[in-house]
């Protein structure tokens, strides 16, 4: 061996002989921390809507109740807890100086109540898109990256598709030019068949128009159900977020209704990560045992990958 190539060999054995003394010395988390995370837990507010209509919790409030009672850092809102405050700045700013100083993302809101994206008349379709505008806003002073829609109409399946694209179409260029999300969720109706959803996304062609699949939304009518498993597969490559709804729970604590292995099994195949939201509607728990419940099962399935 040269004298500068052995000169240099035992420089860098020394290198390596120092970093693996301070390996030692060090907690795993140290090099744990740069592994990517499979997902995030969000709180989304529905999960809480008995008690905030019952004004036993207010909107500006329901961030910190989910930091302190659940240790979730991360959550989404429903637009009819606004109040119809959404424009009014003062009280955003109010919100969002709560979030940021308890270090709690404002991930999504969710919007209902605007109209139909997927109207037939024009003019109540514009109207919706619209309506709409003051949620991009609202989503982009909070520092969310994200709002929830329906595509939702009156007529047959290829009418409201067309109808939804270009709804959604307009909405998502609004959204575009202030880099919010516009994405739909799995929502009854046609929306809840996820064949049909994943076209219109298609048709609106946008990286900035996605989905929300909800595991527990694919009732399509009161007699037609499409396969959650199936819808999940569908949706999944336009996802830009998970609704985990939870009603029921057995003894071991997995959902009674949904597979939730078989569902992050689909989910990992499709090489997706992000934000799984807890979103649980049942009413044999409360509200607050419902929330850690389903808590524990999505920290239990993440622990499985």
């Amino acid at each position: 061996m040269k004298t500068t190539d052995r000169r240099n060999f035992i420089r860098d054995l020394g290198i390596l002989s120092a970093a693996a003394s301070i390996s030692s010395l060090l907690p795993l988390e140290v090099f744990a921390a740069d592994k990517k995370e499979f997902f995030q837990i969000s709180l989304a507010q529905w999960s809480l809507h008995k008690t905030l209509f019952a004004g036993k919790l207010s909107n500006l409030d329901f961030p910190l109740k989910a930091k302190k009672d659940f240790d979730i850092h991360i959550v989404e809102y429903v637009s009819p807890f606004f109040k119809k405050q959404e424009t009014d700045k003062a009280y955003l700013k109010e919100l969002k100086d709560r979030t940021d100083s308890e270090g709690i993302q404002n991930h999504l809101i969710m919007i209902d109540g605007e109209g139909n994206l997927g109207d037939l008349d024009d003019k109540a379709r514009l109207i919706a898109v619209e309506n709409h505008y003051k949620w991009v806003d609202a989503a982009k002073f909070l520092g969310c990256k994200t709002i929830r829609v329906n595509a939702a109409g009156k007529g047959t399946a290829e009418e409201i598709k067309t109808a939804a694209i270009d709804g959604l179409g307009k909405l998502t260029e609004y959204g575009k030019k202030n880099k919010i999300n516009i994405i739909v969720e799995n929502h009854g109706g046609y929306s809840s068949d996820g064949n049909w959803l994943s076209s219109v996304i298609k048709g609106v062609n946008s990286s900035y128009c996605g989905t929300l699949p909800d595991f527990g939304n694919f009732k399509i009518s009161a007699d037609k159900e499409y396969d959650k498993y199936q819808g999940v597969k569908d949706l999944l490559p336009y996802a830009k977020g998970l609704s985990a709804k939870t009603h029921n729970f057995k003894e071991d604590g997995e959902e009674q209704d949904i597979d939730y292995t078989r569902m992050f099994e689909i989910v990992k195949a499709g090489k997706w990560s992000g934000i799984v939201g807890i979103e649980y509607e049942g009413s044999v728990l409360s509200e607050d045992e419902g929330i850690r419940k389903t808590k524990e099962l999505l920290e239990r399935v993440r622990n499985k990958f």
